[in-house]
């Protein structure tokens, strides 16, 4: 059961989805049944107490007691991705509110300059993280973005952001993004992401010559993006 260059992937999990069942915890009543093809399950001889989950990747980590029977497994299992799915429901953004995080990150880190006219999901981008038309002042973000860590998001917002202002990603560019201190942790979580074949990398390196990968140029609808986020 089962993206600056070269970031690194933060190691401590996302905050995960915890239950205390009692000291060998009972098996819940059995939920409806949930796909487990990304799901591991993790029995710890130190866990007695608690059962825990949370996203690694594209992978949906469980942490169970060693003692659990496999049935009580099952259950915990199926219990535990459904709590963390509604969870990560209840804190994804809808249009509108994706739309005031936009103009307050371009705020905070590019002096407001990035205003953008919309911002929204879709769930036709799944060759990007993200992408943006200047010329409208449009942002788009792929839906296979929720549920992750809101520092990604924001990642993703402020490179489309960054766009708007500038369309490659030369210097110019990357010197826009140096005042949002979690680029690298968060390009980190998505170049592990695309690592396990869910999306395509991020572009090319910092510093780079403009036009040195796939997405480093406007396309000839004026559309740019992250490489993954164009």
């Amino acid at each position: 059961m089962q993206q600056r260059q070269g970031p690194e992937a933060s190691t401590a999990p996302p905050s995960p989805v915890r239950a205390a069942p009692p000291d060998v915890p009972a098996a819940p009543a059995a939920p409806p049944a949930v796909d487990r093809s990304n799901v591991e399950v993790r029995r710890s001889t130190r866990r007695s107490r608690t059962v825990s989950a949370y996203r690694e990747g594209d992978r949906t980590i469980v942490l169970i007691p060693a003692r659990m029977s496999k049935a009580e497994e099952q259950r915990w299992v199926s219990q535990m991705v459904e709590r963390l799915a509604r969870q990560e429901s209840r804190r994804t953004l809808g249009d509108d509110a994706l739309e005031t995080r936009a103009r307050e990150l371009s705020a905070e880190y590019l002096d407001g300059r990035a205003v953008p006219r919309r911002v929204r999901w879709v769930t036709n981008q799944n060759s990007r993280w993200g992408s943006c038309t200047p010329a409208e002042g449009s942002i788009r973000l792929s839906h296979r973005l929720q549920g992750m860590p809101g520092y990604v998001v924001d990642y993703v917002l402020l490179h489309e952001l960054a766009h708007l202002l500038v369309a490659d990603h030369g210097p110019r560019f990357w010197a826009l993004l140096d005042a949002y201190p979690r680029t690298e942790r968060a390009r980190g979580y998505l170049e592990g992401v695309a690592a396990a074949g869910r999306l395509p990398h991020l572009p090319g390196a910092r510093g780079g010559a403009p036009g040195d990968g796939a997405a480093d140029a406007p396309a000839a609808d004026g559309t740019t993006g992250t490489g993954g986020c164009d």
